[in-house]
């Protein structure tokens, strides 16, 4: 058993430290990927190796990217496999769709089902890449000027959801980064409410805060020259030396230039109706020349015709904001005569007002009478506003998930590590104190209590054979291991119990820490209390029996590179997914097979644990890392005294008296007596010559 041992324990570290380059995933043919995109919108032609695709309208022009996250970002999910999605993002980085294609997650391939994960995705679409988008909920009170978008998690699956979020982040934004060149990936600006100054018109002027584009009638006809609509504006000609466009632009977001700019009234009827659209950046325009800003068909509240903007080279969407335009009394008499418009667009879709934009304005002409062929000229105003106005987020990073995984559970990782350290104290440094003790029972049930209670049904930290294969797959496949920090909680009682190999071999998670362990030894008690026949199996059978565990472990090893789809299958073997994760809320089968185990530990002492568990034989493997035969034993221990081997109930003593550490699971019971004078064989031998001794000595 020993060379057995130390043969899976060789192949599990070679196997993890020999890690191989990363080896992309094969995208999804395009037939395959363009059955998921939904009409009116289709594939358009590959634009790289990585399966990145253009979309395409149904007009047949181009209208973002499509893409399966895989490719780009295989980040591991706990099963070692890359979490796939379909990504459909529109040019202004502007989620469209985003789908579950494919993963191997184990709490919800057979735990949750697969609904949840669905949903999850369905959260995206209208989100942009250049908001903060994070998975959880808010923490404490929200700041102003906050740009974080917070996703719903799933119950029980926080850790794989963060692993799909960040897959998705990461694909869309190596897209954005190569082929959209100048998109804000970053949160946008926002008017900062408590910056407060006074501004006068003259101060705007001077400042650049309003930004004035005059065109004359000889420049825009210098536009249309050598076209067909050369001689189609006679205004123009007669009047080169005219204003065709006297434009004034201005931010109205910031508060002090709303209040330069606009009326009392003005002013309040902007606040109450941003107070109704926070996001949207409402941009003022002043046209005091004949170009008029719009054309004869616009519709108030819709897109204007004849204005657009681009920022970053990518263009930004506007709309006129419906609003009554009461410019204040000190503005000059031209700009109250002219044509104005409040015009909105929108900082989730990545509009960043404190940065460099243009405004473009079409100069249109019709030639002919009954269907006249229209043409334009376009004329570019660029824009900013100074930067003191706006706050942004963006300058307090985002936290990285796994930093955002460990805040969102802080408390319970406090209790947590309070917990684990007291125990491991306890067990380290009052060893035998606790075994000695009269109520060293309810104690050590106490503590079994809290661990099924707390770190199994509260804090989901049921450790599981999965988290190694995993580890196995992402260093076969030579990915990333970053998937571990995602479950900070149950990556601590990992932590904890690496250190348990080098203290005391398996023991210490398997005795002290595993929740479907404790639930089988209460199973045992309950068993006792109710005086059932206890099953035992011979010495023979019970060393063959242990032996299962560890060729189940290496059947699920062999699974992870002979059949990887299959791999969350073969791990329900454990069923501590729906013990634990899932409180026995799961198909019949599943806690069918959980209650057979808990049922069959009242007669037959946590046999699960001991001769079927997979995680079980990795802790037997880790335990070769012990440094110290931590149970103290007698030269009588094993010859004559029988004693803690009859009574070990794990089968962990040889007749030899040696401890077997590897089928040790650290119950302190032989303890107990090695320490007791009342049932320990050799100090009631021994306490029998002193009582002899004595009187003689007396004598």
């Amino acid at each position: 058993m020993r060379a057995l041992s130390a043969l899976f324990a060789g192949l599990f570290w070679i196997t993890a430290l020999a890690a191989p380059s990363p080896v992309p995933a094969e995208p999804l043919d395009r037939a395959a990927l363009a059955g998921l995109i939904m009409p009116p919108f289709s594939l358009g032609d590959p634009v790289n190796e990585n399966g990145v695709y253009t979309l395409l309208n149904s007009g047949g022009a181009e209208a973002g990217f499509v893409f399966e996250t895989e490719p780009l970002a295989p980040l591991p999910g706990f099963s070692g496999a890359p979490i796939n999605a379909l990504v459909v993002l529109d040019p202004n980085g502007t989620f469209l769709d985003v789908r579950l294609i494919a993963h191997n997650e184990p709490i919800f391939v057979s735990g949750l089902g697969e609904a949840p994960f669905h949903n999850f995705f369905e959260q995206y679409p209208g989100l942009s890449i250049s908001s903060s988008i994070v998975v959880g909920t808010p923490y404490g009170d929200a700041e102003t000027g906050s740009s974080l978008v917070y996703l719903d998690g799933v119950t029980k699956a926080t850790a794989s959801v963060r692993i799909a979020h960040e897959s998705v982040m990461a694909a869309t934004l190596a897209v954005a980064r190569e082929k959209m060149r100048g998109i804000s990936t970053g949160p946008p600006a926002h008017p900062d409410p408590d910056h407060d100054e006074d501004l006068v018109w003259q101060d705007l002027v001077d400042q650049g805060l309003v930004t004035r584009k005059t065109v004359t009638n000889a420049e825009i006809d210098a536009g249309f020259a050598d076209t067909l609509w050369a001689d189609d504006d006679p205004e123009a000609r007669a009047d080169p030396d005219g204003a065709y466009l006297d434009l004034w632009i201005a931010d109205l977001g910031p508060p002090a230039i709303a209040r330069a700019m606009l009326s009392a009234d003005g002013y309040a009827e902007l606040q109450a109706f941003l107070t109704i659209s926070p996001e949207a950046e409402p941009i003022l325009v002043i046209d005091t020349a004949r170009h008029g800003l719009v054309g004869p068909d616009f519709v108030r509240n819709t897109a204007p015709d004849w204005l657009s903007a681009e920022q970053g080279g990518l263009p930004v969407a506007l709309r006129d904001s419906d609003l009554l335009i009461d410019l204040s009394p000190d503005l000059p008499d031209a700009l109250h005569d002219g044509t104005a418009l409040i015009l909105r667009t929108d900082r989730r879709l990545g509009f960043d007002p404190a940065s460099p934009w243009q405004l473009n304005v079409t100069a249109v002409r019709e030639h002919g009478m009954f269907r006249p062929e229209t043409g334009s000229v376009t004329i570019s105003v660029p824009h900013v506003t100074d930067d003191r106005f706006f706050i942004r987020p963006g300058v307090v990073k985002q936290l990285p998930a796994w930093q955002g995984a460990i805040r969102a559970r802080l408390a319970d990782l406090i209790v947590l590590a309070v917990f684990l350290t007291g125990l491991t104290g306890l067990l380290l440094f009052a060893q035998n104190p606790l075994a000695d003790s009269r109520a060293f029972t309810p104690y050590r049930l106490a503590i079994l209590a809290f661990v099924t209670g707390f770190i199994g049904w509260w804090g989901q930290g049921q450790l599981s054979i999965v988290t190694v294969l995993g580890v196995i797959r992402t260093a076969f496949d030579g990915g990333s291991y970053a998937f571990l920090v995602y479950d900070p909680f149950s990556l601590l009682i990992w932590g904890f119990a690496i250190l348990g190999f080098v203290l005391w071999g398996r023991g210490y998670f398997c005795g002290w820490l595993c929740p479907f362990g404790a639930l089988q030894e209460f199973a045992h008690h309950l068993g006792r209390r109710l005086r059932l026949p206890q099953v035992d199996l011979s010495p023979r059978w019970d060393r063959r029996a242990k032996s299962v565990k560890y060729l189940l472990l290496a059947g699920l090893v062999a699974t992870v590179f002979l059949a990887p789809d299959r791999v969350d299958t073969a791990a329900e073997i454990e069923p501590f997914k729906t013990a634990i994760t899932t409180y026995f809320l799961r198909e019949w089968y599943f806690v069918a097979y959980a209650a057979i185990w808990l049922v069959s530990g009242m007669v037959l002492f946590k046999g699960f644990c001991r001769y079927v568990c997979p995680l079980g034989a990795v802790m037997a493997i880790g335990g070769l890392l012990r440094g110290r035969k931590w149970i103290e034993r007698r030269a009588e221990c094993g010859s004559p005294c029988q004693l803690c081997r009859v009574k070990c109930g794990y089968g962990a003593i040889r007749r030899t008296g040696e401890i077997q550490y590897s089928e040790c699971f650290g119950c302190l019971d032989c303890v107990t007596i090695h320490n007791d004078d009342r049932r320990c064989v050799p100090l009631i031998i021994a306490a029998r010559r002193n009582g002899r001794a004595q009187p003689e000595a007396a004598e």
